[in-house]
């Protein structure tokens, strides 16, 4: 075979790769350090499998991951199964079935990989770390409140500062349109996914006077929200500023410094979300740290949740210290080698004698070697 057209061992797919040290520890830390949090907050910890059947992956909220989703066949059972691309609609199940009957609400968290069909242009990475929490069996605002408020711990607790909450209403702009007819109405949706006031403008009133007060309702919340309060609404879609109103005072209450801003037009990504949703991001940095919203289960339970990006996180939260790596020479004894532990050391045995120590500990990329009944910093 022509070497050309072998293909390397190390080449993996297009939006996969390995995590090395020390990226794949500072990652594990990371997650650990959110669900504490988390949990400290009372959210229960579940774990749900990688693969589950096609027929409960893709039930309620779990049918808008279907096109994202990679599907194979059980050589077990002959049923088609899928591979997670959301956790989310994993926990709306647990909740239904294992946990039908647990006491209302629940407050459940969880940590893993999904692996999606497609990466985006910003985010092109197709295995997905997620950390998040979800809480089911309410419909409130203290509950859209406690999951934001309960996320922004869990960001501060890995060191992010300067964090800003983006609220968004994805069903509002839906409701609006459905005055119109299929051809106006797409056209409509495009022109306020494009932020276009001339195309809005050219609907007529009386919608486009509304689609067009939404579209300048947008930024930070304490001047958006008197705005659209102001906005004559139809029943629905005004029982959602309602909603939107006491969230924030909610907010403002518990987090008075905590970034709060309003964005009623948008509503791309939130495919299975039903009302208040949010987006969280750090001062300075475009991507979204964590992402989520209002939606109801398969057995049409209210419930809201906040999906957290640790990948994402991680290139933005400070580095924490890694343990000190010390090299011991061949013939250490182990009880040597346990209290340097004990005093946070990472020990690499030395598995036959080498000449020089500090160069073995060096070529080890070890920080300290053990010499003369101490630890010794390479210089």
């Amino acid at each position: 075979m022509d070497d050309t057209t072998q293909t390397s061992p190390a080449l993996l797919p297009v939006g996969l790769r390995d995590i090395l040290p020390p990226e794949a520890e500072l990652e594990a830390r990371l997650v650990t350090t959110l669900m504490d949090r988390f949990a400290a907050h009372g959210f229960e910890r579940v774990k749900p499998p990688l693969l589950e059947f096609e027929d409960s992956l893709f039930s309620g909220s779990g049918a808008a991951t279907l096109e994202q989703t990679f599907r194979l066949l059980d050589p077990e059972s002959q049923r088609m199964m899928g591979l997670r691309a959301d956790t989310t609609p994993q926990i709306a199940r647990i909740a239904a079935t294992r946990l039908g009957h647990a006491p209302r609400p629940l407050r459940l968290s969880y940590a893993g990989q999904c692996l999606r069909v497609m990466g985006t242009q910003l985010e092109p990475e197709r295995q997905i770390a997620q950390a998040g929490i979800e809480l089911i069996g309410v419909d409130c605002a203290e509950a859209d409140a406690e999951i934001i408020l309960t996320a922004i711990a869990g960001l501060r607790a890995v060191g992010l500062s300067g964090l800003s909450v983006d609220l968004t209403i994805p069903t509002l702009v839906p409701q609006l349109l459905s005055a119109l007819p299929p051809g106006p109405r797409h056209a409509a949706a495009r022109a306020l996914d494009r932020k276009d006031s001339a195309v809005v403008a050219e609907l007529g009133a009386p919608i486009a006077a509304t689609l067009l007060a939404l579209l300048t309702a947008t930024g930070e919340a304490h001047r958006v929200l008197p705005a659209l309060q102001a906005l004559a609404l139809p029943e629905k879609a005004g029982a959602h500023i309602a909603r939107l109103t006491e969230t924030i005072a909610i907010l403002r209450a518990r987090e008075p410094e905590l970034a709060l801003t309003i964005d009623p037009v948008e509503f791309r990504g939130y495919q299975y979300h039903t009302g208040i949703s949010m987006t969280v991001f750090a001062k300075g940095a475009q991507a979204e740290l964590g992402r989520g919203g209002r939606y109801f289960t398969a057995d049409n339970e209210p419930a809201t949740g906040l999906t957290i990006y640790p990948d994402t996180i991680l290139r933005l939260a400070p580095k924490p210290a890694l343990r000190q790596r010390l090299y011991l020479p061949h013939g250490s004894a182990p009880e040597t080698a346990e209290a340097l532990r004990a005093q946070g050391f990472a020990t690499i045995n030395g598995l036959a004698p080498v000449a020089d120590n500090a160069a073995e500990a060096q070529r080890l990329h070890c920080t300290h070697f053990f010499q003369g009944g101490t630890a010794v910093a390479l210089t």
